[in-house]
């Protein structure tokens, strides 16, 4: 019988995101291992907040 996988685990942040630097913001996060799950909109209609998560280590 096979043992079954490990649980992994992750981490979240929220990130807020400037609509004219959206792209940039997005691939600093993504270099340093986050994954974007999901863009919402943020407290004023210029702003949008990042939904991010990466597999803690």
């Amino acid at each position: 019988m096979t043992s079954p996988a490990p649980r992994r685990a992750f981490e979240y942040s929220t990130v807020p995101l400037i609509t004219h630097a959206t792209k940039a913001i997005l691939d600093t996060w993504g270099e340093d291992g986050w994954e974007l799950v999901q863009v919402v909109p943020g407290p004023n209609p210029e702003q949008l907040v990042a939904y991010l998560k990466r597999e803690k280590a």
